[in-house]
């Protein structure tokens, strides 16, 4: 019941004081934290992201917990904006082409060497090593970052001759153990398993065997594998989605590839790829499922 001249608005505790305020305040407060509209939006791209197929109203209202109308308002200004297609015919709805264009552009804007560097010298200081990044593009592993040791008696960080050494390099493995099967196929069936080395993986079998080992330990070994008496140790780094899309590695003489130095070696690779994963925004667990 309204009282006249009071102020009839539902009074909610407020979190310090103890105090009552009128709801209308507290729902304005909390407003301004986050816009709920907005949030909701974002939840249905959420919903259409996740579908394996384009769906109806009633099941993108049912997910987001809305009723039809809002669910129905907040999905025409999708439309609208191109953010959803809209199926007219099967009155069904997908993401739209404006999705892939903001990600285009931020692929333009990405510069995955420019991310990892400040990690990849820590790495180079703090082993004193070589250190490379890298990336599979299309079949071929290509080096888009160096940095040369910093001890007296070094190994060389020419990238030349990598690019169909997937196989035999850290680097390579780290980027090939996480890809699906088929994809491993096509990389080997379209450059081979050439031998570099007397200690070079040779067979399909031998390799997935590796694969699977660089999937458990969370690192790649090259052990002379591509050039004779350097060892070199790699880490997968993940994106935002947890894909692995590059790899860090720290090489090594023979020599030095042993011992307390090598388990140093490895725990500092591996550090390297996690933080720079995190800095692509990947979740510190690792969001990519576990494969053995």
């Amino acid at each position: 019941m309204k009282i006249p001249g009071v102020n009839n608005s539902p009074m909610v505790e407020s979190g310090a004081g103890g105090a009552a305020l009128p709801q209308a305040v507290s729902e304005g407060i909390r407003s301004a934290r986050t816009i709920q509209s907005i949030e909701r939006a974002l939840d249905l791209l959420d919903i259409l992201a996740a579908a394996n197929s384009e769906l109806p109203l009633g099941e993108i209202a049912a997910q987001s917990g809305l009723n039809s109308s809002t669910c129905h308002h907040l999905l025409a200004t999708l439309v609208k904006r191109g953010y959803v297609g809209r199926n007219r015919r099967a009155r069904t709805y997908f993401l739209g082409a404006r999705i892939l264009e903001l990600s285009n552009s931020r692929l333009k804007q990405f510069n995955i060497s420019e991310i990892a560097m400040p990690e990849l010298r820590q790495l180079n200081h703090t082993t004193g090593e070589s250190v490379h990044l890298a990336v599979m593009q299309g079949y071929a592993l290509v080096t888009l970052a160096k940095l040369d040791a910093r001890l007296p008696v070094r190994v060389g960080s020419d990238a030349i001759g990598k690019s169909n050494a997937a196989h035999a390099t850290a680097t390579g493995k780290a980027i090939l153990a996480w890809l699906p099967e088929p994809e491993i196929a096509r990389v080997i069936a379209n450059h081979g398993l050439p031998r570099f080395t007397e200690k070079t993986i040779g067979t399909i079998a031998g390799l997935m065997e590796d694969l699977r080992l660089t999937r458990r330990n969370g690192f790649s070994i090259d052990n002379e594998e591509f050039q004779p008496g350097v060892v070199c140790i790699g880490a997968a780094v993940r994106d935002h989605a947890g894909a692995v899309i590059a790899a860090v590695s720290c090489s090594m003489p023979q020599m030095r590839a042993k011992g307390k130095l090598r388990e140093k070696v490895k725990l500092a690779v591996k550090l390297c790829a996690a933080t720079i994963s995190e800095r692509l925004g990947s979740p510190k667990d690792g969001a990519a499922p576990n494969r053995v």
